[in-house]
């Protein structure tokens, strides 16, 4: 090992303007965590966030922990989970036998501070934490349509209404809309008590959580009623033209290949679509009406829509939902060789 390795360095992040409470965690949960990963004494003194250690270490700890103050500075609430999968993307873990990754770059970093989605009426920020939700947010920055595919927890609703609300604010759009397959429609729904908007809420209830933690309960009550912002079963849509708007298709999966063409013909002028699904949780009674698969085989390659592909490393919930897809993954695949009904489908 070369002698530069093991040399003894420690390096001075300016912490100013950083919320020091948010930066630590509870009982100083997140710069324990960033150390352990790294292999860095990590240490939050007067206005400098100091990282010590050997030379390499402290070299792939460096963009990390300015990932983690440039949050700080903009309010985004972090866990110790963040911490451990900012350290994961940027390759900088150490090794089992003291080695570590190659730096790949950090989402949000540098030349990805525009892709900040900044809501005033909450003082909040909400920006990519992974380089697959960067590039997620590009894409629907860049492109008419955007479909993105992956497992539950990569933020594909979540960044998709963000963007949605972000266009609202800046006049972009007149009004938001966003549709899901009510797959049980045709019987379970018959069951619950209630007029049929009542029946189908309970479908929709992903969305209205999004939207109420990105704006005021009272904007958005004043928005369904005058309806800049639409909340619909599919099916609600046919016959209409949806332009100046911002429309969301959440669930494509379960969105039928009829229900899907005649979704995405309903793109008017100054409108942009969002697609969101996952070909793991595929409702239908026969899968391979799943109006998603449909389009990822026929529209690839116009000019205009973009396919985005999450991964399990996007995902940002628990720590834990990231290994249960990975085992469930895995699981399909040992069963598939056995020639074995596929196990259920991924939480």
């Amino acid at each position: 090992m070369p002698e530069t390795e093991n040399t003894i360095v420690q390096h001075r992040l300016p912490s100013e303007g950083a919320d020091y409470l948010l930066l630590a965690g509870v009982n100083d949960q997140n710069l324990q965590e960033l150390a352990r990963q790294t292999g860095c004494r990590v240490i939050l003194r007067g206005d400098y966030l100091i990282l010590s250690g050997e030379l390499g270490d402290v070299e792939r700890a460096i963009p990390v922990a300015q990932q983690l103050l440039d949050m700080a500075r903009l309010q985004t609430p972090f866990g110790v989970a963040d911490v451990a999968r900012l350290v994961e993307a940027a390759g900088a873990k150490k090794g089992p036998n003291g080695t570590q990754g190659q730096v790949a770059g950090v989402a949000g970093e540098g030349k990805r501070d525009d892709l900040r989605i900044l809501l005033p009426g909450l003082r909040k920020v909400i920006s990519p934490r992974s380089e697959g939700q960067a590039g997620y947010l590009e894409e629907i920055a860049r492109n008419d349509i955007v479909i993105a595919i992956g497992p539950a927890g990569t933020g594909k609703t979540y960044l998709a209404v963000a963007m949605a609300v972000d266009a609202l604010l800046k006049n972009r759009v007149k009004r938001i809309i966003l549709a899901r397959p009510a797959v049980e429609a045709g019987e379970s729904l018959g069951f619950l008590p209630g007029d049929l908007q009542e029946k189908v809420d309970p479908y929709l209830r992903p969305l209205y959580d999004a939207l109420e933690d990105m704006l005021p309960h009272d904007r958005i009550r004043r928005a369904l009623e005058s309806r800049t912002i639409e909340i619909a079963p599919l099916a609600y849509m046919r016959g209409r033209t949806l332009a100046d708007a911002f429309v969301i298709l959440d669930e494509a999966q379960n969105a039928t290949t009829s229900q899907m063409k005649m979704f995405l013909t309903r793109l008017g002028l100054n409108s942009r679509t969002v697609i969101t699904g996952d070909k793991t949780q595929i409702d239908l009674v026969r899968p391979s009406d799943s109006g998603l698969l449909e389009v990822e085989a026929i529209l690839r390659g116009i000019e205009g829509i973009s396919f985005v592909y999450l991964e399990p490393a996007d995902v940002v919930r628990h720590r834990l939902v990231k290994d249960i897809i990975d085992a469930y993954a895995a699981a399909d695949v040992e069963r598939a060789r056995d020639d074995k009904p596929a196990i259920g489908r991924q939480a």
